[in-house]
């Protein structure tokens, strides 16, 4: 009799579905607030009613005189100015979209305690209890250890294939759920991060423009008034500074707040499919 071969059983198909969602938020946010930015600086701090001495023409860039408050001096900061707005009007937005994202992706309750009574009902050999915890987590750890455990029901009927075969089949499944929760997980981060770096260049800059401005009117100009002018701009150019420091500071802490949270996740996505694929292997053998 001829021997027969164990055949690899058909690719099922995945029940891992891509989650479709446009990232229009990162073109359309940073365009948006810098354009924001502009109009508060121009239209807000540079107010003709902030300043005793208006340039009542207007334009792109009113040459503005003798700002009534230490606020509005940020305005004669110079053209940076509306960047630097625009970049930490930048940095709330996706603080706030990243904060409800990782919310949500995170899911309710402790992912420690998720874990172990998926462990306790799979031990149980009671795959639908295992299945509405995953339900009741509602984020991204709940979301794949659901994707690998249709497929674990799956592979317990499965025949033709050893039990080596179906965690290898099981792993597959929880990889390919992985590869699309991460991604969501970690877009529109390199904002923070490279605006982190971006925001205090550009404060430096802003500085650099406004003392070079300072220095000019100096050479122009001699006595008590020039001292006073080399004064004032000192403190207007220092405004650019205080921004980029600001804001780039805001960034950086926010960025690794996240990547805080986004690690614990991917440690839980990680720790559920040990945990499948050890329990298919000790109750299936």
């Amino acid at each position: 009799m001829a021997d027969i071969k164990p055949s690899v059983a058909p690719k099922a198909t995945s029940s891992v579905q891509p989650a479709r969602s446009s990232n229009s938020i990162s073109w359309i946010a940073p365009l948006t607030c810098i354009i924001l930015g502009y109009v508060i600086w121009r239209f807000v701090l540079g107010a003709d009613s902030n300043f005793t001495n208006p340039d009542k023409n207007g334009g792109f860039w009113p040459d503005h005189h003798g700002p009534k408050g230490a606020f509005v001096k940020m305005y004669e900061g110079g053209i940076l100015v509306p960047l630097l707005i625009g970049a930490f009007l930048t940095v709330v937005t996706f603080v706030i979209e990243r904060f409800l994202t990782v919310q949500k992706a995170a899911g309710t309750g402790n992912i420690t305690e998720f874990i172990r009574k998926v462990q306790f009902h799979l031990a149980n050999k009671d795959l639908d209890k295992a299945v509405a915890e995953c339900d009741k987590q509602k984020g991204s750890v709940g979301n794949v250890m659901k994707c690998g455990l249709h497929k674990y029901k799956e592979m317990i009927h499965a025949e033709g294939i050893t039990t080596e075969q179906k965690i290898i089949v099981i792993q597959k499944e929880i990889e390919e759920a992985t590869a699309l929760e991460l991604p969501m997980l970690e877009k529109n981060l390199v904002f923070l991060s490279t605006i982190a770096s971006v925001a205090t260049l550009l404060g430096l800059l802003g500085t650099v423009m406004g003392m070079i401005r300072s220095f000019s009117k100096l050479a122009d100009s001699g006595g008590g008034e020039a001292a006073q002018q080399l004064s004032q701009g000192i403190s207007e150019a220092l405004f650019n500074t205080a921004l980029g420091i600001g804001t780039s500071a805001i960034a950086i802490i926010m960025y690794n707040i996240f990547t805080t949270r986004i690690d614990g996740v991917t440690f839980g996505i990680d720790e559920s499919g040990f945990t499948l694929t050890q329990s298919f292997a000790a109750n299936y053998k």
